[in-house]
């Protein structure tokens, strides 16, 4: 199982909404992530900067690389763009984290 960490931002305003929208993620979404691979995954939010920090495992062979591709990923990143800043595709602008330090 390998770790991995990256960062996105929320619009000002938008942090409540963020939650509420979580809160309440559709079960398909749930369902493909854990298809894909995506286990123990959590978003802390940095209330003074905005800034989304996202944890991960996903499992050998995961196949996170096609999730973009996919219509309820699709579906799920329209439904939050108003919320985030994003790429021309909608997708989550994403940078990733590098690893810096861990105690097991």
């Amino acid at each position: 199982m390998e770790q991995i960490a990256f960062r996105m931002r929320l619009r000002p305003g938008q942090a409540a909404e963020y939650k509420r929208r979580h809160d309440a993620l559709w079960p398909e979404l749930a369902a493909l992530l854990h298809e894909s691979g995506v286990r123990d995954y959590s978003i802390f939010l940095d209330e003074e900067t905005l800034a989304l920090f996202a944890v991960l495992h996903r499992t050998d062979g995961h196949r996170m690389d096609a999730l973009p591709q996919h219509p309820v990923m699709q579906r799920w990143w329209a439904h939050m763009a108003d919320l985030m800043e994003t790429e021309p595709s909608l997708a989550p602008q994403v940078t990733p984290l590098q690893p810096m330090f861990h105690l097991p």
